[in-house]
């Protein structure tokens, strides 16, 4: 009896916990980039309907950046991108995460292909 109690404490504590990160900004450390991906037209000018593996966008716009990579000395070396830049994104990597119900991912800013200028 006691053992399916804890359990049903520790998913609502769970639950509890994961709807508070949803809630909060995510301030991203060291060389990490917070990237809100850029969703692809399924449409074209001409009203032609894309497949889905057409869709899929690798591009991105730069939310947050850490405070920079760390040098053995303890120095940090400034990030090169900043918080509204549009990036190339790789086509797979990043870690995904939901902020106030949009879905974001977190790189590594040596993992960004390029800045779109």
């Amino acid at each position: 009896m006691f053992a399916s109690l804890k359990i049903a404490r520790l998913s609502t504590v769970t639950a509890m916990a994961s709807r508070r990160m949803m809630s909060t900004k995510l301030e991203p450390l060291f060389d990490r980039v917070l990237v809100k991906k850029i969703e692809a037209e399924a449409q074209t000018k001409g009203g032609i309907m894309l497949p889905e593996n057409q869709t899929k966008t690798h591009n991105g716009t730069v939310v947050a950046v850490g405070t920079g990579a760390r040098s053995r000395e303890g120095d940090f070396y400034k990030p090169i991108l900043k918080a509204g830049d549009k990036v190339m994104l790789p086509e797979y990597g990043g870690n995904k995460v939901d902020i106030g119900g949009e879905t974001h991912y977190v790189y590594r800013e040596s993992d960004i292909i390029g800045r779109w200028n």
